[in-house]
């Protein structure tokens, strides 16, 4: 094992499947560069203009000309930059690579991968803070995954890369300098298996991505006054784990949904009445969802705090969901 990033994760993912696969490329703005990020640092050195392509700015011609590749035997990865500007190439993804398979009876797929930086992230405003992972697991035909440490980054990058499906890859800003355990040998994590990130007996919380490392230091919080919280990441949300949910709830009969995107019809809403459609008899109390609120997120610190889920207020809710049936019924 080595401490690494989760930026390095990713780009040492994506040179380790370009070795693997010479049909590996990736294609976007500035990549020649490193990427906005400096994601793609000293890939088009080593690999060539050809396999780390830059391309003029157009989202929409990007993701087509990925499209295209994916079609004729190629698996690009698409870079998008922030997951906001990735607005502009959704026919080309929604309505073509999301349904070609479909569309021509499995004799065509189309495997790309579509990187999405999503999140808050230092005063980045409204145009380029948002979580929009709900719209894209409510396609048919998109995988959507969504790491939250640098080891999944790694492991996740590798599996959507193989896929043969396009898969929406969203990677959180605000985690790019964080560290973590990542294994030096080849790391592969499947898609559609959840993380037990925190073992727990009174409360279940799912989440993903950026919400995983503010509902552990919550989990901490609740520790000390004696509520021990599971704390699930699921990685993948289309696929989702629905099996380990399942399982930790009908152990803890408490669920708390927690995500960085807005509430309203947020993925939280999903997960909320999958389990309680399936589990309401079982239920100690009703199942919590806690999200941002449904308000564009502002460039100023203060007004852009008040959009974000916080380990305060993910405490908070984990409380209301624990209180003894007087407390939530008053």
């Amino acid at each position: 094992m080595a401490i690494t990033t989760y930026l390095a994760a990713s780009t040492r993912a994506l040179a380790e499947e370009m070795e693997r696969d010479p049909a590996v490329w990736a294609l976007g703005e500035d990549l020649g560069r490193g990427g906005v990020f400096g994601q793609y640092k000293g890939l088009q050195q080593r690999f060539g203009a050809a396999r780390i392509a830059d391309t003029p700015i157009s989202e929409a011609c990007i993701m087509g000309a990925a499209v295209g590749a994916a079609l004729a035997g190629t698996r690009p990865v698409v870079e998008m930059r922030f997951s906001d500007f990735a607005l502009c190439a959704t026919d080309e993804l929604i309505n073509q690579a999301a349904k070609a398979r479909f569309m021509f009876g499995g004799q065509a797929k189309v495997p790309l991968v579509a990187r999405q930086p999503v999140g808050m992230w230092r005063s980045s405003a409204a145009q380029h803070s948002q979580s929009l992972e709900a719209w894209y697991a409510h396609v048919p035909g998109l995988v959507v995954v969504a790491p939250g440490t640098p080891a999944d980054n790694l492991g996740l990058l590798k599996s959507a890369i193989r896929a043969d499906d396009p898969v929406v890859y969203l990677e959180h800003k605000d985690l790019w300098a964080a560290e973590g355990e990542v294994p030096d040998a080849e790391h592969l994590v499947p898609i559609g298996v959840a993380d037990t990130a925190r073992e727990g007996r009174d409360l279940t919380i799912v989440t993903w991505s950026g919400m995983r490392r503010r509902c552990l230091e919550a989990a901490g919080t609740l520790a000390a006054e004696g509520i021990e919280a599971e704390v699930i990441d699921l990685r993948t949300l289309w696929p989702w784990d629905r099996d380990r949910v399942l399982a930790s709830v009908e152990r803890t009969r408490r669920l708390l949904v927690v995500h960085e995107a807005v509430t309203v019809a947020g993925f939280g809403a999903e997960i909320a009445a999958f389990v309680a459609e399936h589990l309401h008899a079982r239920l100690a109390a009703p199942v919590r969802r806690l999200g941002a609120p449904r308000i564009p997120v502002a460039y100023a610190p203060p007004l852009e705090d008040m959009a974000r889920v916080s380990p305060e207020a993910i405490v908070a809710a984990a409380r209301a969901t624990t209180a003894p049936a007087a407390a939530i019924a008053s």
